[in-house]
């Protein structure tokens, strides 16, 4: 990696940690080019404004890179192929601040994190419709796969707030934090796959 290219990833890193910790709005500029090591004349070359650098973030982070879909793929059990998927999804969320609670909480406001939140949920899509019509034994029809793949996908990334609670204190509302939310944790993950995967068999 070049030079260039290391300060470039450094802000990245330096970036995707203090928003997740502080959030987009409550992270300046100086302090992720204190935090990555670099002069802030340097962060403002990559990235002119902090949108350009959350959008940059989310664009490049949030990306589905290729996925050998063969460990995920379970001939004649659709249920088991959906629950593939969600490990899946879960394993990288867990390595990713950006797909764990970054993309969550800034889509609320940012335009562009909604737009690649949008992109994201389309190669998901693609991504389960593609394990799905390999995992069944007979053809299924395109719009019920399309239906099956829709559902999975909304479920998967829907986020929810555990112990989602609000006080009163000084007159002030308090939410619970967004390091709680969880967009793939629903209760009980293998009962949904089931429902799901009914849809697909040749009497449904």
């Amino acid at each position: 990696m070049t030079r260039s290219r290391e300060s470039r990833a450094l802000i990245l890193d330096a970036a995707e940690r203090l928003f997740a910790e502080r959030g987009f709005d409550a992270t300046p500029t100086a302090a992720i080019a204190d935090s990555a090591g670099v002069p802030k004349g340097l962060l403002f070359y990559y990235f002119p404004s902090k949108t350009d650098l959350l959008r940059a973030l989310v664009g490049e982070r949030l990306e589905l890179d290729p996925i050998d879909t063969t460990a995920l793929i379970a001939r004649g059990d659709p249920a088991r192929a959906l629950l593939n998927i969600s490990h899946m999804l879960r394993r990288l969320q867990a390595e990713s601040a950006v797909r764990r609670v970054i993309v969550w909480r800034e889509q609320r406001t940012h335009p562009e994190v909604h737009a690649s939140l949008h992109d994201y949920r389309r190669q998901l899509q693609n991504l389960v419709e593609q394990v799905l019509r390999a995992s069944t034994r007979h053809p299924i029809a395109a719009h019920r796969l399309r239906a099956a793949a829709t559902a999975w996908v909304a479920i998967l990334t829907t986020p929810t707030l555990h112990d989602h609670h609000t006080a009163m204190d000084g007159g002030t509302t308090h939410v619970a934090s967004d390091a709680d939310i969880d967009p793939s944790d629903p209760a009980d993950l293998p009962t949904l796959a089931d429902l799901i995967s009914a849809g697909l068999r040749d009497d449904a």
